[in-house]
């Protein structure tokens, strides 16, 4: 009874290698976060078209708007945000930083939770998300590609332990 899902697994991998076709994760790559550092001076001066938390635009709704979010679900462990437009190759993304204290008191799925929640709202808006605390640690990532149908994404969090970060696809 055992041997089936390892007897699939082994047909799965032979027919991928006969077939010398790739296999679709190797088709549809999901990207890795920015590795770009957090640049916490922009909350208090933030240049051109980045969105804080404190930018208000008189005209229009702010987009994506975090506002909501923060209020009706995560208003302790959000504590402000950047949001920077796609710049050349660098798709747009939603740097969240979150108050440590809080973070630390959830377990792995509430974490888990958080930035599924948080990735699949701005995604709807063509962003991708990495979350820090204000030490400027990456603590999560959740990444998208845009590119096909139906939804590819990569949510990383980082388990602080040696082995770094946890990958859920």
């Amino acid at each position: 009874m055992h041997k089936s899902p390892i007897l699939f697994s082994i047909c799965l991998i032979t027919v991928s290698l006969c077939s010398n076709q790739p296999l679709l994760a190797e088709t549809l790559p999901i990207p890795i976060a920015s590795d770009a550092p957090l640049e916490l001076d922009l909350l208090i001066n933030p240049k051109g078209s980045l969105i804080t938390a404190d930018t208000i635009n008189q005209e229009k709704l702010t987009v994506p708007s975090l506002w909501w979010l923060k209020e009706n679900f995560d208003n302790q462990l959000l504590a402000n945000w950047i949001v920077y437009p796609t710049v050349g190759n660098q798709p747009a993304r939603v740097d969240l930083i979150v108050n440590q204290r809080i973070w630390s008191l959830l377990d792995y799925i509430e974490r888990y939770s958080f930035v599924n929640r948080l990735g699949t709202f701005v995604r709807n808006y063509g962003y991708n998300v990495r979350v820090f605390n204000y030490q400027k640690e990456p603590l999560a990532s959740y990444t998208y590609n845009f590119q096909v149908n139906p939804a590819l994404c990569r949510i990383e969090i980082n388990s602080q332990n040696k082995f770094g970060f946890e990958r859920f696809f």
